[in-house]
């Protein structure tokens, strides 16, 4: 039997560098981040990125963004992965950025 699971709208979970993954999406954006840590110009390097990054909302939800992305320039990024944006996804964006002076980037 096979350990792995699909996640909602068909999404396979994955593996890699031993973290867990709700899609492939998802894997090969974080392993897009690593690279660009390794970028040469200071405006693509990454200086260092944290993963499932939550958010209060009213009435005790959390809404977790995938990535928050620290560049080397000083630039912040708050980013979900999505292959499918659901209404209630798009509700607590629009919450997170109007409670936070945040912008969420959808990949």
């Amino acid at each position: 039997m096979s350990t792995w699971r699909r996640t909602k709208f068909n999404a396979q979970a994955c593996f890699e560098d031993g973290l867990r993954f709700d899609s492939k999406k998802e894997a090969a954006y974080y392993k897009r981040l690593k690279l660009l840590k390794k970028a040469t110009h200071d405006s693509d390097r990454v200086d260092f990125f944290l993963r499932q990054v939550p958010f209060d909302l009213p009435g005790g939800i959390k809404y977790r963004v995938d990535f928050q992305v620290f560049y080397c320039d000083g630039r912040i990024e708050f980013v979900d992965v999505k292959g499918f944006e659901t209404k209630e996804f798009k509700m607590k964006k629009r919450m997170v950025e109007n409670l936070y002076p945040v912008e969420i980037i959808i990949v």
